[in-house]
């Protein structure tokens, strides 16, 4: 090989080394393990999408639907230590538990889990030292009731309805009672075990209530369309704190964003995937709050919302 012909096989190399896009970046394989199909999760998938597509790395996801059930969110958890994956997205309570039970080969993420310490998942809030990491969706319980007591200051009694077999439910029940005690109202509980039940649990609730409160309730939320039948035919006024679910049928949600949960737990997915460890990545809580208001639900429930509040919300639905 002459001179001239090494060096331009040289330049060659060398310019498909430095020349972007030259050589095949890699693409990561994640694992997306949920409990149930609800807008809530469907948001803070895409919100975690979001994240590592921003930060210019592909990924390919394995999405994987437990469809309410816990055995079913084991076998997931067992389907992905198994598989070739460089990191595992697990959405909610259930199947977090599930993954950090089960795996401890590779990296996991979680995302909308109430109390992460409380349900076993990590110590602490900060790094864990662990193959965990991720970002709670703690709810500002107490504020939302004070909200709604203000919007609807006649209901006295409050009903709800949820999974006693959900520890992120059972946490939130918690909190609710000590809201509604605070501000000098009764809370009524109905619980349930799956989604079939939702529809009879929220009959259960006529005639004993003046207002439904739903919390996280994975189980409910997935079948809200059984409470809102009621609340519209029994003219029960309906508030949650997922804002996802207000077009649904809800009067008011003042809550997260799940997109922004998703995408806060996408950005330290990206730090994991860049090469830092996911035991010294700190888990975190997402903030941003919001109002929504769907005065349509409101005029079906014969409630009429104050104009004040109307003009915080952040979007209404007419």
């Amino acid at each position: 090989m002459t001179h001239n012909l090494r060096c331009i096989v040289l330049a060659m190399i060398i310019a498909a080394l430095i020349i972007p896009g030259a050589a095949q970046a890699k693409t990561f394989k994640i694992g997306v393990t949920v409990i149930v199909s609800h807008p809530a999760l469907e948001a803070d998938q895409q919100g975690f999408e979001k994240a590592i597509a921003e930060a210019g790395l592909e990924a390919e996801y394995d999405y994987q639907n437990a469809q309410g059930d816990m055995a079913n969110a084991t076998t997931i958890a067992q389907k992905f230590k198994n598989d070739d994956l460089d990191l595992v997205h697990a959405i909610a309570t259930p199947t977090s538990q599930a993954a950090v039970k089960v795996i401890k080969n590779k990296p996991i993420v979680y995302s909308s889990v109430t109390d992460p310490v409380d349900a076993g998942l990590v110590k602490t809030m900060g790094p864990s030292g662990t193959n965990v990491t991720g970002i709670s969706d703690a709810w500002p319980i107490e504020r939302q009731i004070e909200l709604y007591h203000q919007m609807l200051p006649s209901a006295k009694k409050w009903g709800t309805v949820y999974n006693a077999g959900d520890a992120n439910s059972v946490k939130s029940i918690s909190w609710t009672r000590d809201a509604m005690k605070k501000f000098g109202l009764e809370l009524i509980e109905v619980t349930i075990s799956n989604s079939a039940e939702v529809y009879t649990g929220a009959q259960t609730l006529v005639g004993r209530v003046d207002a439904i409160y739903i919390t996280s309730d994975n189980t409910v939320v997935s079948a809200l369309e059984s409470v809102v039948k009621v609340a519209n035919n029994k003219k029960i006024p309906l508030f949650g704190g997922d804002t996802t679910t207000v077009e649904k049928g809800m009067i008011a949600a003042y809550g997260l964003n799940y997109f922004q949960v998703g995408y806060s737990a996408g950005k330290k997915a990206v730090l994991v995937l860049k090469g830092q460890a996911p035991g010294t990545v700190p888990s975190g809580l997402t903030e941003n709050l919001s109002l929504w208001i769907n005065l349509k639900a409101a005029m079906d429930q014969k409630v009429t919302v104050p104009e004040k509040f109307v003009k915080m919300a952040e979007k209404v639905f007419r």
